[in-house]
């Protein structure tokens, strides 16, 4: 006995989601714990160990051919896959058909996700829940009031490079109000999104002080070379974490990810609001007492 796992990530274009791998990778598993010999067809636009392209395999190959999530009826590109394996016999799990199964029941083995018979659970309540960092990307254009010192392209460049070499979950934050690129409308909302987040990666003063500010680590890039704003915020607050234009590298980006995914870095975080808050307060009781005292000019 031999089974090919199949589904919409079989073929290149299908549309394929998230949900179509966890839920082959479940199966994967419970062939794993059922003993039972198995191969996996995924297009290689899904990077996946030792997979098999299916449209070349020979079709005496498999015993059976287990089909797994989504949608699926007795028409293309399905019925492609049936005849080239037309020896095989057919296993479903996690479908919706299309048809009533008193039509078309091509199956040996069925466990719809719905059917004309019944309903149940999506097989991906099963997967263990991930635990992928969520990091906040808030990168500022270049500033032409810095001229030549103005490094933005350069390490905006070097910072998504970093991001797309780890697994991490990176969520693109625009601060403007105007023609916001995320659709967010208000300075609530993005405030709100940057809470959200394990860490933030920016080059923005504002990036850097609402994550300090909602307790979460940040890693500030101060694209200005020599420094600026951002630099002297973050000796300000304190903040152990500061990478500029010059001793940006791969490195150093990894060194600072690693710190801010700590739990020591979210009471560091913690911590820098709150000496922060502190003394804006005095800096709040001042002006309320210098302002009254003005005197009303002749």
């Amino acid at each position: 006995m031999r089974i090919l796992v199949a589904g919409w990530f079989s073929w290149e274009d299908m549309g394929t989601t998230a949900g179509d791998l966890i839920a082959r990778d479940i199966v994967c598993d419970w062939l794993r714990e059922s003993e039972v010999e198995f191969e996996t067809a995924v297009h290689h636009q899904f990077p996946f160990p030792n997979a098999v392209d299916w449209t070349q395999a020979d079709s005496n190959r498999y015993t059976d051919i287990l089909f797994v999530c989504g949608p699926f009826g007795n028409g293309y590109p399905v019925t492609n896959m049936l005849r080239h394996f037309s020896s095989a016999r057919l296993i479903g799990v996690d479908l919706s058909l299309l048809d009533s199964l008193e039509n078309w029941n091509p199956f040996v083995l069925l466990y719809e996700r719905d059917s004309s018979r019944a309903s149940n659970p999506d097989i991906t309540f099963l997967a263990p829940p991930p635990r992928i960092p969520v990091v906040g990307l808030i990168l500022a254009h270049k500033q032409k009031e810095y001229g030549i010192k103005s490094k933005h392209d350069l390490v905006n460049k070097m910072i998504e490079n970093f991001l797309d070499s780890r697994q991490l979950a990176v969520v693109p934050i625009d601060t403007a109000i105007l023609k916001n690129q995320g659709g967010l409308k208000t300075e609530g909302e993005i405030e709100s999104l940057i809470s959200k987040m394990d860490v933030v990666i920016t080059t923005r003063l504002h990036g850097t002080v609402l994550a300090l500010k909602n307790g979460v680590p940040v890693i500030p890039v101060d694209p200005i070379a020599d420094g600026a704003k951002i630099t002297l915020q973050v000796k300000l607050l304190n903040w152990p974490v500061l990478i500029n234009s010059k001793n940006i590298t791969h490195q150093a980006l990894g060194d600072a990810m690693d710190y801010c995914l700590s739990f020591t870095a979210k009471k560091k975080a913690k911590q820098c609001a709150t000496g922060a808050i502190l003394k804006l307060n005095q800096i709040k009781e001042k002006f309320i007492r210098e302002i009254k005292e003005l005197k009303i000019p002749n």
